[in-house]
């Protein structure tokens, strides 16, 4: 039974969260501020903390680089919808996902379940050895090329590999325009924001020419998701 620790001070939001995970076969603790979480620590080997970015006193980015630095627990953020800025500061701080605020129950539980099971993956399962199969395509990361199911190579821009390589790392997961920007873009001045929807269109448009199946879904208002097995090579 995994351990969970909820760091927020909206007393009501965060017992409703407590519950539903509990119903869900975790084991949660709660904090309202920085103070009460290094409290729980010491008592607890907490595998996941869920982090609210606006806390009294110590902040939850504050709170994240301070748990990255120690080789803490896996962190998913928690933040007012229009806070953008944090979102990004917290996944550059060591977050390993973040979700705003108010958020759906569903998803909520279904980003612990994901990150949680990269945690618990051995060394050698988290990072592919050199790309990814998929749905009959395979994605070679050192020449930097997708083959498709029938064994003929898909043309992909700089901007489309870098999007296409982001969703295979997480598939199944829903992933924001802002995370997509994050994961994808790095030193690559093609992926940028208004774009992505346009390089989204266009890597789906490629993936049906291939094999008839676009396999990422649009999740409207939310995002967008790779619905297929992934399976690194």
């Amino acid at each position: 039974m995994a351990q969970i620790l909820i760091v927020d001070d909206d007393v009501e939001l965060r017992d409703q969260t407590a519950a539903y995970l509990a119903e869900h076969g975790y084991a949660v603790q709660t904090a309202g501020r920085a103070e009460e979480m290094d409290r729980v620590f010491l008592e607890t080997d907490i595998e996941l903390v869920l982090l609210d970015v606006m806390l009294p006193g110590e902040d939850g980015l504050s709170i994240c680089r301070r748990l990255g630095a120690s080789g803490g627990p896996a962190v998913i953020m928690l933040s007012a919808l229009g806070d953008e800025i944090d979102r990004v500061l917290g996944l550059e701080l060591g977050a390993d996902d973040y979700l705003p605020k108010p958020c759906s129950p569903r998803e909520l539980l279904a980003r612990v379940r994901a990150v949680l099971r990269r945690r618990e993956a051995p060394p050698e399962e988290r990072r592919p050895v050199g790309g990814y199969e998929f749905s009959g395509y395979r994605l070679d990361l050192v020449r930097r090329q997708l083959h498709g199911p029938n064994g003929v190579a898909v043309l992909l821009t700089s901007g489309e590999f870098s999007l296409l390589r982001a969703f295979l790392e997480r598939p199944g997961r829903v992933l924001t325009r802002e995370q997509l920007l994050e994961y994808a873009r790095g030193g690559d001045a093609e992926v940028f924001d208004r774009a992505i929807d346009v390089q989204i269109s266009r890597l789906r448009r490629k993936l049906v020419a291939s094999s008839g199946d676009a396999l990422i879904t649009t999740l409207r208002g939310v995002g967008y998701m790779l619905d297929t097995r992934v399976t690194q090579i």
